[in-house]
């Protein structure tokens, strides 16, 4: 994947994260809503805010932004896409920062900017006790395919995700079956299958006791 382009939309400006920016990237990390619905535990210190941006943004897998708005050219949050199959999309924001459609636009800008490279697809997933996150997803014109369960580390967890995925050069209905075949449990909510993927896997559900 080529280094990932600096990008604007009409609010923001997404561009790699410097080291200038760790109190920024402490903010970001140390804020506890922002943080819940993710693998690692809130950031308590400036040296944990360093850690985070030599280990994710120094040299970094996939296309890692910092979102800014442009005006400020602070960093408010983050938006990923992995560098390898399944191509997923991730994004975090300051909780100050909700409810005025700023992941969204920021989300869309990495998807606008994926299929131009050439990305065959993106995945993105969401704990199911955190709908927000899904709403974003299908704002981009994801759609849902499956849940599947993860036992998380640090947090010593269980936890249902959704994975909604986005087809740019693969047929509509094609889907990246990852999680579903290396999860011990993975469905499809009937309420939010599409009826494609419910004739396709419904009645398959995998179950591994």
């Amino acid at each position: 994947m080529a280094i990932a382009p600096v990008l604007q939309t009409e609010r923001l400006l997404l561009r790699p994260f410097e080291e200038r920016d760790l109190q920024a990237i402490f903010q970001i990390y140390s804020d506890r809503e922002t943080n819940r619905f993710l693998p690692w535990f809130p950031a308590s210190c400036l040296e944990e805010a360093r850690d985070i941006f030599v280990q994710r943004y120094r040299e970094p897998s996939g296309w890692r932004y910092a979102l800014c708005l442009r005006e400020e050219n602070i960093p408010i949050g983050y938006a990923h896409i992995g560098g390898e199959a399944p191509w997923d999309l991730g994004y975090g924001l300051r909780r100050e920062f909700w409810g005025r459609g700023l992941a969204a636009e920021a989300a869309q800008a990495a998807a606008d900017q994926a299929r131009r490279e050439g990305l065959p697809y993106l995945t993105a997933t969401h704990d199911v006790e955190n709908p927000r996150s899904g709403a974003v997803m299908r704002k981009l014109g994801m759609t849902y395919r499956y849940s599947y369960q993860e036992f998380w580390q640090p947090k010593n967890k269980t936890v249902i995700f959704r994975l909604y995925q986005l087809n740019f050069r693969c047929s509509e209905d094609w889907t990246w079956r990852g999680y579903w075949e290396s999860s011990p449990w993975a469905f499809v909510e009937q309420s939010l299958g599409r009826a494609s993927e419910r004739s396709r896997l419904a009645g398959a559900e995998r179950r591994i006791l």
